[in-house]
């Protein structure tokens, strides 16, 4: 028996009692994703993206073992609820629009030590002054300044990297940390820097020897680049904020190549913990596969063809075959061409077929991590052959933030 073929017996073992749909994640796999990126990030804290986990339980389980501190999160929404959860350092890595989040933050004392929220415009700190007078908020807000990671060539006619901050260089970063530190109610105490292009891009793809290896060159470029211009803007900040707190930069593909930069104090990762299969790519990692849902057999309309309900979950992205979940036990089944992944049913082709029944479960793997939990309320943690406990998702409590 092979290795996933055992998985996949243990799985069936472990949710015998339970109806498909059903998502789950191996606490083993899980545990042993988080060693190896303590191991890779070299003794410096891993911050956690809960876009990437999106249930408490398992952030709570995570920050409890040695290397992980602190929490990065998506909409300040999240970032309160998980402040008044008792998560007492939360990085909202996204500038964010919502006034009526910023007036609580102001005014409460609590939320405005556990919440940092994400800066590259003076236009957000006019927005969260306008929150703040409407509620009457003298909180002090907690500032992190974004720096554009993007790899820009031939005179900035190319570029390469996601389209996120304004600011490239180090005086560009420099000025708005005076900007800030001049107005009352803030206080720079960080800066993040997300090389996604690197840390989110797969160097091995299979089947594609010649793009694999152009990424590969590019990230080793970019690596350069971003090393040299990271520490010119930690320098140049310092300068402005003496005191600041941390340097956050990284992600899943890159943990080991960040960590070992001097000017960066701790690595941002949460991808690596569930290994989707857009992280089955690259050359840095190798994960185990830890979260996964299965959909139940409910047709066979044919030798060699199974039909399963629903399962047609694309990820966020560039539309792509690679956004798209993948059949993943029993190994071989493939989908129709003509169909896809549906949004109610799902044929699926292969030899496998011929021995499934119906009601038997068809185990699959998600692209992005986190995003497995907006269709699922309720994630079964599986140890051995036997879920040893169910755990809400952030929509199981209530809780879709985007």
């Amino acid at each position: 028996m092979t290795a996933r073929a055992a998985d996949r017996a243990r799985y069936d073992r472990a949710t015998a009692h339970l109806d498909a749909p059903v998502a789950i994640v191996d606490l083993e796999a899980f545990d042993a994703n988080a060693d190896d990126l303590r191991r890779r990030a070299g003794g410096k804290p891993i911050r956690v993206a809960s876009k990437s986990v999106r249930c408490r339980a398992l952030l709570e389980r995570v920050l409890a073992r040695d290397g992980f501190a602190g929490v990065m999160s998506f909409t300040l929404a999240e970032s309160l609820w998980l402040a008044r959860s008792g998560f007492e350092d939360v990085l909202l890595a996204y500038p964010s629009a919502d006034r009526s989040g910023y007036a609580e933050l102001t005014a409460d004392p609590k939320l405005a030590a556990a919440v940092t929220v994400m800066v590259d415009d003076t236009a957000q700190l006019d927005l969260v002054d306008a929150a703040r007078e409407g509620g009457g908020g003298r909180e002090v807000v907690r500032v992190c300044l974004e720096l554009d990671t993007s790899l820009r060539l031939l005179g900035g006619r190319v570029r390469v990297g996601a389209r996120r901050s304004p600011l490239h260089s180090p005086a560009e970063v420099a000025d708005l940390a005076r900007a800030v530190a001049r107005r009352p109610g803030f206080e720079v105490v960080g800066i993040m820097a997300y090389e996604g292009h690197v840390a989110g891009v797969g160097d091995a793809v299979a089947g594609r020897p010649f793009r694999s290896r152009a990424v590969r060159l590019m990230q080793a470029a970019a690596r350069r680049e971003l090393a040299e211009r990271r520490a010119a803007v930690v320098r140049a900040v310092r300068a402005v904020v003496p005191g600041l707190e941390f340097v956050n930069g990284g992600g899943t593909g890159s943990v080991q190549h960040t960590a070992a930069e001097d000017a960066v104090t701790e690595i941002a990762a949460g991808s690596g913990l569930y290994v989707p299969r857009l992280f089955d790519n690259y050359t840095s990692f190798s994960g185990r596969p830890a979260a996964l849902f299965a959909q139940p057999v409910v047709r066979r309309p044919g030798v060699g063809v199974v039909t399963v309900l629903g399962g047609g979950y694309p990820a966020s992205g560039a539309a792509g075959a690679d956004r798209l979940p993948v059949p993943y036990l029993p190994e071989g089944l493939r989908y129709d061409p003509q169909e896809g992944p549906g949004e109610v049913q799902t044929p699926l082709l292969g030899s496998p077929a011929d021995d499934l029944l119906i009601g038997d479960k068809v185990w699959f793997r998600h692209a992005k991590a986190g995003e497995l939990c907006e269709r699922f309320d309720a994630l079964h943690l599986v140890e051995g052959d036997a879920v040893t406990a169910t755990v809400p998702t952030y929509r199981g409590e209530g809780h879709t933030f985007l």
